[in-house]
């Protein structure tokens, strides 16, 4: 059962948070918290890749073959594969080195530059995964703060198509700091 700390609404979107398994999401796309060379690897990358099956690898290896390895805080989209998501949003976020070498930057350029992606694609939903905040040793209190107030800033610019946005959270310790990073991001802006 969601509480009102879970969800809000911003300029007609939805934005929620939910703990479970982002590779069973029926939005319209998942991000994927990719590696720079998107073949695949752990955590969420993994899980997502053998859910959907060769398809996703396959666009993949075209990307890169046509533009290289992708940069930290960029995205690209591909099929969904046999996901029950029609299309995976591959998204880099940074690894962890303090704080101090434009970790927060790049992790936000990652939200911002996935929901362009989601709105020029005339997308109605997406689902987030905690980016970085696995290998890449991105502390969750602070990759929380980061993601909730880009995607709320985004959102709160208006989008066309993007109605709802979900914050997939693997286990409790996650959804807890995403939880409390939305209710900041509530009280500090007044959504509800």
């Amino acid at each position: 059962m969601q509480n009102q700390a879970d969800e809000v609404t911003v300029n007609q979107t939805r934005l929620r948070l939910v703990q479970g398994d982002i590779t069973r999401q029926t939005s319209d796309a998942i991000v994927n918290a990719a590696n720079s060379s998107l073949m695949g690897g752990g955590g969420v990358d993994g899980a997502i890749h053998r859910a959907g099956g060769p398809a996703i690898l396959d666009e993949c290896k075209q990307i890169v073959s046509r533009q290289g390895r992708l940069a930290t805080g960029k995205a690209v989209i591909t099929t969904g594969g046999n996901l029950r998501a029609k299309h995976v949003i591959h998204t880099v976020g940074p690894v962890w080195h303090g704080g101090s070498q434009g970790e927060p930057e790049l992790l936000s350029s990652a939200y911002r530059e996935s929901l362009k992606l989601a709105a020029e694609n005339n997308l109605s939903s997406l689902a987030f995964p905690s980016i970085s905040t696995g290998v890449y040793g991105y502390p969750v209190n602070e990759a929380a703060r980061v993601a909730i107030n880009t995607v709320t800033a985004f959102l709160s610019r208006g989008t066309t198509s993007i109605k709802e946005v979900a914050f997939v959270l693997f286990d409790a310790r996650t959804f807890a700091a995403y939880a409390s990073a939305l209710r900041e991001a509530a009280e500090e802006t007044g959504l509800s």
